[in-house]
């Protein structure tokens, strides 16, 4: 009998010693690459657009205003499909991330194994999350960035090809779907994954928009690593 519970234990130590050691190696190499920095790409660019970087403390969006003389995103992202259709706000954040686990985990409590699994594994589909903003303060959790009409044009595009659009070339309203009175939820691109996050989307969008970012990360400790150093 102690053999044959031997046999047994000897795979499941090797599986899990494989698991802890993934996953050792995961953690470290998101340390390591969140903590090398793509610099800024124009320093001297004009501060023509002020835009925030903004964190719940796990999840990271990009803010921008709903209308400047380059883009009213209220065209493509209407009020009327927030509850509060608020035609008052002022600001609208971004946010990527998995689908299911975007409307099946409204809080931390509603979590399941099974969702996050979906997520990890490029298993499920994607939503653009949308949250319109009255104003916002800077803080430790929301820092503002300067962007040049360029380096705005540039983020632009960059959220506009995360949306997916419909035949019309419209995008696609997830409707009956928001956490609160003011936000709302849209078809994306891309497929989330551990590799690819909500926060790698928006660490990529800083790259994309030549602002200062991480190299690579999963997490918005590493962005925000960048912007206290």
């Amino acid at each position: 009998m102690p053999s044959l519970i031997r046999k047994v234990l000897k795979p499941v130590g090797y599986a899990t010693g494989a698991l802890v050691a993934a996953a050792g190696l995961y953690l470290g190499t998101a340390f390591v690459l969140s903590r090398i920095t793509v610099p800024k790409a124009n320093p001297n660019a004009s501060p023509d657009v002020l835009v925030y970087l903004h964190t719940n403390g796990v999840h990271t969006d990009m803010v921008v205003p709903i209308k400047t003389p380059q883009i009213d995103w209220s065209e493509q992202l209407p009020f009327s499909n927030i509850p509060s259709g608020d035609t008052s706000m002022r600001y609208i954040a971004f946010g990527w991330g998995d689908k299911g686990f975007y409307l099946d985990t409204p809080t931390w409590a509603d979590l399941k194994v099974s969702t996050a699994l979906v997520a990890a594994f490029w298993l499920g589909s994607s939503a653009m999350h949308t949250t319109y903003l009255h104003s916002l303060v800077p803080g430790p959790d929301t820092v503002p960035l300067y962007l040049s009409q360029d380096e705005y044009a540039q983020l632009i595009a960059y959220i506009q090809r995360s949306f997916r659009y419909d035949a019309a070339g419209r995008t696609q309203h997830i409707k009956g779907h928001s956490y609160g009175n003011n936000d709302a939820f849209y078809e994306a691109h891309r497929v989330y994954s551990f590799i690819y996050t909500c926060n790698t989307w928006t660490n990529n969008a800083l790259k994309a928009s030549g602002q200062k970012a991480c190299l690579w990360t999963p997490s918005d400790t590493g962005i925000f690593y960048q912007y206290g150093k």
